[in-house]
């Protein structure tokens, strides 16, 4: 028998806004977190060129990152869960910011290989952490907001990467991407493990703002509800049709995103002849898009939910139904364009609909998830997503390197993100609560 969805609405007001100060550090620590991740894609011309590697060598180095960033995230939720957000983030940051610097020393495509593996281990826990922090810091009602505002950091640091980053090569060298962003860095989680606090523990949270926060725990039989989370094993997630649509459903999304984070800048020098410069500014300018469809989709959510017309869960779900569609249409069509305006045009779209899926995603593991589980379902999610994504950029990299074209990494890329409206619409359904 499934349980129960309390659909009642909120009455509760908020009274002070200082929740938004935690998604601010959220926001930084993304932005950060990606341009460790975008380097790469930025300093493959240069890396390419220096070191005698092939786009085959760049995907590859992609793919171990997400390879280890994938199977790392299972004992991350844990570790989160168990641990606290607090100290998990602050080892993870600190670990993924000497692992950026060490890669600036590298000569050989072995020990690249190395640095990336080391970050994707220290990157593994961000995103997580981040969807655990909001299931303590907002209502269920704004997880979609809030998250969408930290994971417009995943499309903010591509956008700031490319004019920022490019410019210090062409000063310093590629090798200088890696040291200034490794300590960039450092100084932001010392500056985070001083300053952040749990709701409970804060001084600077109202009572009023409090209790609008906890608000989900005021409804109809929480209490017993709760109790039977308690209950809920971390290895018997995997029972939850919900958590496979999930994990199947981000599998989908990120194989298109990573072909979009490794390759983007590399297409827009091959294929439409742009210069380094030049490549800076354009390859900016879709990430633009990606960060407003994440803002904008977690705003529809919320809008959705407030006035009645969906819960929270279905919301979500149909913004990313809806959004897979339109990417997966969107990218199909690039192939088949030939003008550089149209093309950025194409990509600003198709992450602008990408970048809503993923914010929804992130939101919904706050939704479907047990409070004490939030990080774990994230995690498991994510796992999902960058299994997927692990096999994407190699994948497009063999087909580049072995037809010289691009058309068929993105046609198929765009029929696998379209399959995510099909496993979040019709597999994702119900929240978790032990029987």
């Amino acid at each position: 028998m499934k349980p129960e969805l309390n659909t009642r609405m909120s009455t509760v007001v908020p009274r002070g806004n200082f929740r938004w100060t935690v998604v601010i550090w959220l926001l930084l620590g993304g932005i950060i977190n990606y341009l460790d991740r975008t380097n790469l894609s930025i300093a493959a011309p240069e890396m390419i060129k220096e070191l005698h590697l092939t786009a085959t060598d760049i995907g590859l180095m992609g793919s171990v990152f997400s390879w280890t960033y994938a199977f790392f995230q299972l004992p991350s939720g844990w570790l989160i869960d168990r641990f606290g957000a607090k100290r998990v983030y602050s080892v993870a940051v600190l670990w993924w910011s000497v692992a950026t610097a060490m890669t600036g020393a590298c000569n050989k495509l072995g020990t690249l290989l190395g640095s990336r593996l080391l970050l994707g281990i220290g990157e593994a826990p961000c995103f997580p952490t981040n969807a655990k922090i909001t299931s303590h810091w907002f209502p269920k009602k704004e997880h979609g907001l809030a998250t969408g505002i930290w994971d417009a950091s995943s499309k903010v640091g591509p956008a700031l990467a490319p004019p920022i980053l490019v410019a210090l090569m062409v000063g310093y060298g590629w090798r200088a991407l890696f040291y200034i962003t490794g300590i960039i860095g450092i100084v932001f989680i010392l500056c985070f493990m001083k300053f952040y606090k749990n709701p409970e523990h804060s001084r600077k949270l109202s009572a009023g703002e409090m209790a609008y926060i906890k608000q989900d725990e005021q409804g109809i039989g929480r209490a017993n509800e709760e109790q039977a989370q308690k209950r809920v094993k971390w290895s018997s997630l995997f029972k939850y049709r919900s958590v496979w649509g999930m994990i199947l459903g981000f599998f989908c999304t990120i194989w298109i995103w990573n072909i979009f984070l490794n390759f983007l800048p590399l297409y827009l020098v091959k294929v439409h002849h742009l210069s380094i410069k030049d490549m800076g500014f354009y390859a900016a300018i879709p990430w633009i898009g990606g960060i407003f469809g994440d803002v904008f989709g977690g705003y529809v959510g919320k809008k959705l939910t407030d006035k009645g017309i969906a819960t929270p869960i279905n919301a979500k779900r149909m913004i990313i139904a809806v959004c897979a569609l339109l990417s997966a249409a969107v990218v199909i069509t690039v192939p088949f364009v030939s003008g550089l305006g149209i093309t950025i045009t194409l990509f600003t779209l198709a992450l602008c609909f990408t970048s809503a899926i993923t914010g929804s995603a992130w939101a919904l593991a706050g939704d479907i998830a047990p409070p004490s589980m939030v990080g774990s379902v994230g995690s498991i999610q994510n796992f999902g997503g960058y299994f997927g994504g692990a096999f994407s950029p190699v994948i497009a990299g063999m087909i580049v390197d072995g037809t010289g074209s691009y058309s068929l990494a993105f046609i198929t890329g765009g029929i696998i993100a379209g399959c995510a409206a099909l496993c979040y619409w019709f597999i994702v359904k119900d929240p978790i609560v032990e029987q």
